[in-house]
């Protein structure tokens, strides 16, 4: 079966659970004459409500929908999917020499496909369930090889070069168990990875199971979505947070979270895969580990508009090379090139920190930035080849010209890694995603613009742009430009 067969037969598949889902929560939905519904009612009780009003009660508008189908609030249950189709294409650019894990300076295109069905289970007022399931083809332009800052979030990664399977596959399997340390609660939002709509102020949650660290850590409102937002690797995520993962982006682990009022503190532990970009992970936590520590502030300081800071700090222990000693190794002609896979030892460790910040300027604008430094000395291991990160940019929602499910953002990232990383990879070393044979180092520049038009219901389309000053860190190359386009559905 093709790939596009896979993909058309897995929307199927999704579109009717979703519509079972549906009629099955139109079958618990309480009628008009229920006591919940009055809450809703003026001051004038004695006035009958118009047809008009009736109508716009049982069906609101179109242009308030943003997904094909409802999704309860009061059900025990969640199933919700996504669809994400990413085509993008870059011209010939200029390069000196091409590595084996360069990016090629060939005319190329590439489209990418994520398909996902989300499923919670409420099991009581403070026991939720997860299981997703998802489906991914496509490796991008190039492969991904050759960028430090991708150009698809997408984008599914080869092991060893040997392309993963297109074989739909489980992606989170999670419990969140939330424990209230007081009685004042707070409305909150529901979606596929929360379903509880009023939370304790002050409580304390745990998450065991399979899950993207991703989803927890390193979050940012207006830069980490690549399905209606920025696409760059090191836009949505901060790219120096070598966050663990296998290659698909999921990993197995805990994490406790203490939330009360304007603070937010939160710690994980979670398993490394066995090799840089692997996709098993090593079950022995006393061996190999990421432990990683958030804290998070929000509040009005700032022309009493909201605002969030987030502190983020990480160690992550594995079977990890060292890129001095591979250099070493080399010089001491023991090696015919440095091979970081040859230096690898158990225990040893690479630790970073990060800044993530967002400011609202308007009811619609805001700024977000993020820095990002890792020590650098061990080999990168999961996300991707960065020791150093700056990232600013702005986002707006589309009400100010009248089309409020609109998006548009531009974001701006320069990527840096260290010394020792910049020699190994100038003498001709390969790491699992850079490697151009040779380097004369300068910053990874990136610059990305997007936006993002609400179509009908689920339905968006996008336009994105990327031009990428030395990537891969090399002033021999590029610099290229990476236009994209984007078709969404959230069903």
């Amino acid at each position: 079966m093709s790939h596009l067969a896979q993909f058309a037969r897995l929307i199927f598949c999704i579109l009717l659970v979703c519509v079972a889902s549906v009629r099955c929560a139109s079958a618990q939905t309480g009628d008009a004459s229920s006591p919940d519904s009055k809450q809703g009612q003026t001051a004038d009780q004695s006035r009958l409500p118009t047809e008009a009003e009736v109508q716009a009660i049982k069906d609101p508008g179109e242009s308030d929908k943003v997904t094909l189908l409802p999704h309860s609030d009061d059900t025990g249950y969640w199933i919700s999917a996504q669809a994400n189709v990413v085509f993008q294409w870059h011209p010939s650019f200029p390069a000196k020499y091409t590595g084996t894990n360069s990016m090629t300076p060939e005319a190329q295109s590439a489209t990418t496909h994520v398909v996902t069905l989300y499923t919670g289970w409420e099991v009581t007022p403070t026991t939720e369930l997860f299981a997703d399931f998802e489906y991914a083809t496509g490796g991008g332009v190039g492969r991904a090889f050759g960028l430090a800052g991708y150009t698809n979030l997408d984008s599914v990664r080869t092991v060893s070069g040997a392309q993963l399977s297109t074989t739909p596959y489980l992606a989170r399997l999670m419990v969140r168990q939330i424990i209230p340390l007081s009685s004042e609660k707070t409305e909150a939002e529901r979606d596929e990875f929360h379903l509880a709509t009023s939370l304790p102020v002050r409580r304390l949650e745990f998450r065991v199971g399979k899950f993207d660290l991703a989803d927890f850590f390193d979050l940012n409102t207006w830069g980490q979505d690549s399905h209606l937002q920025f696409l760059n690797w090191t836009v949505d995520n901060n790219g120096a947070y070598d966050y663990a993962a296998n290659t698909r982006g999921y990993t197995d682990g805990a994490i406790v979270e203490y939330d009360d009022h304007w603070f937010a503190a939160r710690f994980g532990v979670t398993m490394e895969p066995k090799a840089a970009n692997g996709i098993s992970l090593d079950a022995d936590i006393a061996r190999a580990r990421s432990e990683n520590l958030e804290l998070q502030a929000t509040g009005k300081l700032i022309a009493r508009r909201s605002g969030v800071v987030r502190l983020l700090g990480y160690v992550n222990q594995a079977d990890m090379g060292n890129y001095k000693q591979a250099i070493a190794e080399f010089l001491d002609r023991e090696t015919a090139a440095p091979n970081i896979i040859d230096t690898r030892r158990q225990g040893r460790h690479r630790y970073g920190f990060g800044l993530n910040f967002e400011q609202s300027i308007t009811d619609d604008v805001g700024v977000f930035g993020r820095l990002g430094w890792s020590d650098g000395h061990n080999e990168s291991w999961a996300y991707t080849e960065d020791d150093r990160e700056l990232e600013l940019g702005g986002f707006s929602m589309g009400t100010p010209w009248h089309r409020k499910d609109d998006r548009a953002g531009v974001a701006f990232v320069a990527n840096g890694i260290t010394a020792d990383h910049q020699h190994y990879l100038a003498l001709g070393g390969l790491g699992f995603l850079l490697g151009d044979g040779d380097l004369t180092y300068g910053p990874e520049k990136i610059f990305e613009a997007f936006y993002t038009a609400h179509l009908w219901r689920g339905f968006f389309a996008s336009f994105d742009i990327q031009h990428i000053n030395n990537p891969g860190y090399n002033r021999d190359r590029g610099p290229v430009t990476v236009p994209g386009l984007r078709l969404h559905v959230d069903f």
